[in-house]
């Protein structure tokens, strides 16, 4: 009997602490990632005030950079009910054709409408049919969705809450549907958050390709667009760490120099990167990753909303490549905001963020 339960339970608490040790490098994974002894801790954190660089809790944990004046106006005025600023935005992101900007603000928006849609019911109400109105309900409804699921393990999720989930989400489907059919013809901003809807219910591989067909026909370097459908590439999701890779290397080739789409790339070995080494961050391919990208922020539009959340990443990488002048350039154009890859990946975004910042401050120039 003692040697049948050591059979059935050897296994089981094999897998158990599989499961364990998997979940602990999750956790962890990355934040040990270029750690160095610093034996002058005092003079680095003194070194970083003296350049004027912001202590960890001084740092936004949920934007990667400031909003525009207009967009911080129109955050505030919607939770009090006015949805005007709102409309007004998007409107005009989508006259100008500006899809990039459109999606961003539909994000922003969508966001306040998961917490509280009381201003955006007054908006539906005002303006039944509106294209603006229909692209933030729909994606509020994928932002509410995934607030429902809770952001815990799947261990740690209740049935409930995954019941809840996929309900929500699949009413998203249909709100989709009916933003598609009210957007601009060319305007691929619906498609995006299709994707997010798609990566929570698992759909099939054959349905995120029609989504993105119709995305690549509208806006072939849509960045959001790109970001969210190398997330359902990704092993985490719907795919592995060879799909992703080969989205992200095909989104990038032949992308003008300044539609950031270098950077998918990066974000692909981020994603699948399970190793406390820098080594796998400094081969030549990675050195050569890292430059195109630099290359793309260069000639980028400094107004481009995704821009920001490019720089985290250089940093990050810059930094793990010892090439602290360089990386000390990023951190400082996004100082003060870790609301982006990779910190958000981090137990302590702005921990994590200023331990690297002021690392990269004090071996700057001592080339």
């Amino acid at each position: 009997m003692i040697i049948l339960l050591w059979v059935v339970l050897t296994p089981l608490a094999l897998g158990l602490l599989a499961l364990g040790l998997l979940f602990t490098t999750a956790v962890v994974r990355g934040f040990a990632k270029g750690a160095r002894a610093d034996p002058d801790a005092a003079g680095t954190a003194a070194r970083a005030t003296a350049l004027g660089l912001l202590g960890a809790e001084r740092q936004h944990t949920e934007l990667a950079a400031p909003l525009p004046p207009a967009v911080a106006v129109a955050v505030a005025a919607a939770p009090a009910g006015e949805w005007e600023p709102a409309a007004e935005l998007l409107d005009a992101a989508a006259a100008a054709r500006d899809w990039e900007r459109r999606s961003f603000l539909c994000e922003q928006f969508a966001d306040l409408a998961a917490e509280d849609d009381g201003w955006l019911r007054a908006w539906e109400e005002a303006r039944p049919g509106d294209p603006g109105a229909a692209l933030v309900r729909a994606r509020g409804t994928v932002f509410l969705a995934w607030k429902v699921r809770g952001s815990g393990r799947a261990a740690d999720t209740t049935q409930e809450q995954f019941e809840g989930f996929r309900r929500v989400l699949a009413r998203s489907r249909e709100e989709h549907v009916r933003a598609v059919a009210l957007a601009p013809v060319d305007d691929p901003s619906p498609y995006v958050g299709e994707i997010w809807t798609a990566i929570g219910l698992g759909l099939p591989h054959d349905e995120v390709r029609r989504v993105w067909r119709e995305i690549a026909d509208r806006a072939p370097q849509h960045y959001e667009a790109a970001f969210s459908a190398l997330q359902y590439w990704c092993a985490k999701w719907c795919g592995s760490a060879e799909s992703a890779r080969a989205f992200a290397v095909r989104a990038a080739a032949g992308a003008p120099p300044g539609s950031l789409m270098t950077a998918f790339p990066l974000i692909a070995h981020f994603e699948h990167d399970e190793s406390d080494s820098t080594d796998v961050d400094r081969t030549p391919e990675m050195f050569a990753a890292v430059d195109a990208a630099l290359a793309d922020v260069a000639a980028a539009d400094p107004a481009h909303p995704r821009l920001p959340e490019v720089r985290h990443l250089l940093a990050y990488y810059l930094y793990l490549q010892d090439r602290w002048d360089e990386a000390l350039v990023q951190f400082r154009l996004v100082d003060g905001y870790v609301g982006a890859l990779p910190w958000r990946y981090k137990g302590d975004p702005a921990a994590e963020f200023c331990r690297m910042r002021d690392e990269s401050a004090r071996y700057a120039g001592a080339g």
